[in-house]
């Protein structure tokens, strides 16, 4: 139920970020374990944004990170079709043009996160190279 100045929603959005702020964590310290530097963080462009920006062995992979606290409506990585993917290499594509430094190769992972908020030990499945091109 929302009250007449739409604290439910403010509440709800909230929480929908603390999720992913904490699922995106997870991620990055998943990946730092597996030997990858943070080169950015949320990165924007007008095709839209993208969660984490790693390095490894002169490789870029642009993380797209998906959290859920339970699978009841699907798993996290289902939540990535063809259209966001679409959008995560275009996304990657500014980061290139804005970064000419970096003239290395790079692949777009997806990261999965599920488990209870805040957890120390979430679910952590990760999807290498999973762009369109």
């Amino acid at each position: 139920m929302i009250d007449k100045d739409g604290a439910e929603v403010v509440k709800e959005k909230s929480l929908r970020l603390e999720i992913g702020k904490w699922g995106e964590s997870a991620a990055l310290n998943y990946l730092e374990g597996e030997g990858y530097t943070l080169v950015q963080r949320n990165f924007r462009s007008p095709d839209g944004e993208i969660d984490l920006i790693m390095r490894k062995n002169e490789e870029l992979v642009f993380v797209e990170v998906k959290t859920r606290t339970s699978v009841d409506f699907g798993f996290p990585e289902e939540a990535v079709d063809d259209q966001k993917l679409d959008h995560l290499e275009a996304t990657a594509g500014w980061f290139l043009v804005e970064h000419a430094e970096f003239e290395e190769n790079w692949r777009l992972d997806i990261v999965a996160v599920t488990g209870k908020l805040g957890s120390s030990s979430p679910e952590i499945k990760w999807f290498v190279n999973v762009g369109n091109a």
